[in-house]
């Protein structure tokens, strides 16, 4: 194997799915400036997702709506006929 391919800076990260609010732990080196607290009582760095296994379509085998800033409603309003 190559000497000093792999980054350093593995650790113990939190990733949290915003959508369905899964979370779970696993060995990162992503950066991230958060930190939350994990079922142990320790404290990790905290990743945070848009979509993960839990709320993806493909996965769940039913669509979900995410109206993030109300963007369904806008769309609504702006091509209803009057």
């Amino acid at each position: 194997m190559k000497a000093d391919i792999h980054p350093s800076s593995y650790r113990f990260v939190i990733f949290k799915d915003l959508s369905s609010d899964y979370s779970f732990l696993t060995r990162s080196c992503v950066e991230t400036k958060e930190t939350a607290t994990w079922t142990d009582g320790k404290e990790y760095p905290i990743y945070k997702l848009e979509i993960s296994d839990k709320s993806h379509p493909f996965f769940t085998g039913k669509q979900t709506l995410v109206d993030t800033a109300g963007r369904i409603d806008k769309f609504r309003q702006r091509y209803t006929k009057k």
